[in-house]
């Protein structure tokens, strides 16, 4: 228990001090983590397998980061705090229709998960689901992360059937629900460096996305003999 609270000092004089070289391995430490994580699962992953793939002994993990948990939460908060800052600025946007902004969204959402792969992808598989029910700040965090993308998105899907861009026959939250839907279940097959980028992935989900909420679909006429 003493060398636990030692260790525990240390990391967080070491983490006021702000050192690079400490920040940098940290990160280091995080990376690994993230990877193992998308890998075996968070479940299965021990700092033990951290340490391996770092190349440290769980000692020293323990003087960059206090728990497992910690490590999967350092792993997705700048990550959110980005993507929602860039949704902002998006949204704000007075160049930009409804439609153009979606499409803004949905592909800086995908390359997102390109660039920081696979760091979100490891909070969509293993916690997305039990965040609401969790009380923690990190949790409260994360839950008005994913109610300002979706309050985001319903109000530019409902702007666009107001213009007459999007149809209106489709209830607004069915249609946002189609596009996290697609976004989210990425991390079931997407892994950067494939056949398709992120770019072409959310080009496609936007065609399929807009064709679908087209007010005047094109519909292909029954071929009769």
């Amino acid at each position: 228990m003493e060398n636990g609270s030692n260790i525990a000092r240390r990391r967080k004089s070491a983490l006021s001090d702000g050192s690079a070289d400490y920040k940098l391995k940290r990160d280091e430490i995080v990376k690994a983590a993230s990877r193992l994580f998308r890998e075996r699962g968070y479940k299965s992953t021990t700092l033990a397998h951290v340490a391996e793939v770092a190349g440290v002994d769980r000692a020293t993990v323990y003087y960059y980061v206090g728990s497992k948990e910690e490590l999967f939460r350092e792993a997705v908060q700048d990550l959110v705090n980005k993507n929602a800052a860039k949704a902002q600025r998006i949204f704000k946007s007075k160049e930009l229709d409804a439609g153009q902004k979606l499409v803004q969204l949905v592909e800086a959402l995908m390359c997102s998960y390109e660039e920081h792969y696979p760091h979100m992808y490891v909070y969509i598989q293993e916690e997305m689901h039990q965040v609401d029910g969790d009380t923690s700040e990190w949790a409260l965090a994360m839950s008005r992360h994913t109610r300002r993308w979706e309050t985001i998105f319903m109000k530019l899907v409902e702007e666009g059937m107001a213009e007459g861009i999007l149809r209106s026959d489709i209830p607004a939250s069915i249609s946002v629900n189609a596009l996290f839907g697609m976004l989210n279940w990425t991390h079931r097959w997407f892994k950067p460096g494939g056949k398709r980028g992120a770019k072409e992935i959310a080009a496609g989900f936007c065609e399929i996305f807009f064709n679908g909420m087209n007010p005047q679909p094109v519909r292909q006429k029954a071929k009769t003999d």
